[in-house]
């Protein structure tokens, strides 16, 4: 998913929009390593060397990778999957709520 993650932030560089990662890779050294080599630009958080049974993911209720939350921008869970649901599913749930935060702004 990295490399359409990359293109959904460089395509939203000016809208209300954050894209946030969780790694679940158990080794912080090969975390930092992995999200270098893989141009990750993005703020990305490590789950601790419990790996999938971290702090993040307990909290959350991950319970598969990758699992993924669309949350407006009032803080809301708008949408969650387990595994991708496609990047044009992706994209169009994420274009529905930038627009409602940037008519939102203008109010």
């Amino acid at each position: 998913m990295i490399p359409h993650e990359r293109s959904l932030v460089e395509k939203m560089k000016d809208k209300p929009f954050a894209l946030l990662g969780v790694n679940s890779d158990k080794d912080k050294d090969y975390f930092h390593a992995e999200a270098a080599d893989m141009g990750v630009t993005w703020r990305s958080f490590w789950c601790g060397d419990k790996g999938t049974s971290g702090p993040i993911p307990s909290k959350w209720n991950v319970r598969g990778w990758p699992t993924l939350y669309v949350i407006d921008h009032e803080g809301v869970i708008r949408h969650k999957w387990v595994g991708s649901p496609g990047n044009e599913v992706l994209d169009e749930a994420i274009a529905t709520l930038v627009e409602q935060a940037e008519k939102d702004a203008k109010k």
